[in-house]
């Protein structure tokens, strides 16, 4: 049987322009120059920079009604192009004032284009007197060496690897041979090491042989664990050496390299060149804060769309061609307008927001001191600025701001708070920095423990955990008390 009801629904919907808003706010300044070139192509009704010709008039200077959705017919005699079109003689883009221009933005240093990691290795292959085989092999070999200088996998893969894909039937002695008279002589000094052990031996080898030398290859290659574990007990006792005998081996194993293959100047990888969103200065004791100029083009709608549209209004005799001419330039031009419009909103937004985070961290923007920064959550800026939380987030993990002390990730400044022993709210980034100093002013010969470190945070007035403070330890990236250890 068929049956006829009614329900009631409540629903929320996002409309197109507030999903490409959202897009666009949390895309840090080098993508957002992309998303814009690709906009521009996309849209040749939008144009960038300053036209010559001052009688130029401003197509998007008034408000145009446009569909939200998209769906809606449009009829070619319904459009009223005079709500496009501006009799003012200047277009608001020559007149308008804001705080962004080129000499603002801060010229970089180019990067060269070089010789990759493993094509400089190559190279060097052609210094050796190998036989054909033989440098197949070792252009194997170097191939598949990675980017910290190692070959991770064990000669028989290599083998057969090399019989499927190089059609080069060897054995494991002759790839051996290859791999350490070849391959292991190349520069940097290391590479091709299997591990991190033979890395460093290969390296001690390479240099001229010293009474410490020759004792800290002993070492390696005979009590390896134990010296990576810093049993310096056990290894006085294993080669009947003394203390100052061991600290020049410590020292000489320090000096190695244990990434051959990250320290070359040429490596294949893409150098990471961070551009800042935001930059904050100090002037007369006073913080001042400035969009990036990149964030902050100048759009407008070309020439060519403009022409277009009064050639359609003078025209009498409008043709089938010509209504759907002004139809598709309509739909550009609501486009367009959508597109500035999210942009001048976009501006706005990361304004206000890097704006209220450098008010409640001002402090520490002053001092450039991590003890002084304050607790601060992201409901915390998204109430001030009556936001939501999830437009703060989209600011805060993607940005940078550059200040007196580097370029810092935005999120970094957002941190949850915990209770000191008067009771007072304090920074869990505060608590990290104290704990890293007490840290870097400990005995080296006696480091503390994670059960003393927690004692000498509660005598600061900072009662945490034994466990807290190894979780803190670890988020800074310092190793245990025994592997703190020196002689």
């Amino acid at each position: 049987m068929l049956k006829q009801s009614l329900h009631q629904k409540l629903l929320q919907k996002l409309s197109p322009q507030q999903i490409q808003l959202m897009k666009l706010i949390q895309l840090p300044t080098q993508a957002f120059e992309e998303r814009l070139k690709q906009e521009i192509e996309e849209n040749p009704a939008l144009d960038t920079g300053k036209e010559e010709t001052d009688n130029f008039e401003d197509s998007l200077q008034n408000d145009a009604e446009y569909d939200d959705t998209g769906n809606e017919k449009i009829d070619a005699e319904d459009i009223n192009i005079d709500e496009y079109l501006s009799d003012d003689e200047y277009p608001s883009y020559k007149t308008q004032s804001n705080n962004y221009s080129s000499d603002d933005e801060e010229k970089q240093v180019p990067y060269a284009a070089g010789t990759t990691f493993h094509q400089s290795l190559k190279n060097q292959l052609n210094t050796f007197r190998i036989n054909e085989e033989e440098k197949a092999i070792a252009e194997f070999l170097v191939g598949s060496i990675d980017d910290s200088g190692y070959i991770r996998r064990e000669i028989i893969d290599l083998v057969d690897d090399l019989a499927f894909t190089q059609n080069v039937f060897t054995e494991e002695a002759k790839v051996e041979k290859v791999l350490t008279e070849v391959v292991q002589k190349l520069d940097p000094i290391g590479v091709g090491a299997r591990d991190l052990k033979e890395c460093l031996i290969i390296q001690l080898k390479a240099k001229s042989e010293t009474k410490s030398r020759a004792l800290a290859i002993n070492v390696l290659e005979s009590a390896f664990d134990h010296f990576v574990k810093k049993h310096y007990k056990k290894l006085l006792d294993k080669f009947s050496i003394s203390e100052e005998e061991l600290k020049e081996v410590n020292t000489e194993i320090s000096k190695l390299n244990p990434k051959p293959g990250s320290s070359y100047a040429g490596n294949n990888k893409i150098a990471e060149q961070i551009v800042p969103d935001f930059t904050i200065r100090i002037l007369d004791g006073k913080l001042e804060l400035t969009l990036n100029s990149r964030n902050a083009p100048e759009l407008h709608v070309s020439r060519e769309y403009n022409d277009m549209l009064k050639g359609y209004q003078d025209s009498k005799d409008k043709s089938k061609s010509q209504k759907d001419a002004v139809l598709f330039i309509k739909q550009k031009l609501d486009a367009a307008k959508w597109f500035i419009d999210a942009i001048k909103q976009r501006q706005q937004t990361l304004l206000v927001t890097m704006n209220s985070i450098m008010h409640y961290q001002y402090d520490y923007f002053l001092t450039g001191d991590e003890r002084k920064l304050k607790p601060m959550i992201l409901k915390d800026i998204a109430d001030q600025i009556n936001m939501d939380v999830s437009t703060v987030s989209r600011v805060a993990n993607s940005k940078y701001v550059s200040t007196p002390y580097g370029t810092k990730l935005i999120k970094d400044f957002f941190s949850e708070s915990m209770k000191n022993d008067q009771g007072e709210d304090v920074s869990t980034r505060e608590i990290k920095k104290i704990l890293e100093n007490v840290i870097a002013e400990e005995d080296k010969r006696k480091p503390l423990t994670d059960e003393k470190l927690s004692k000498l945070l509660k005598e600061k007035g900072y009662p945490i955990a034994r466990r807290t403070v190894a979780k803190y330890r670890e988020q800074l990236d310092i190793p245990v008390a025994r592997l703190r250890k020196e002689i």
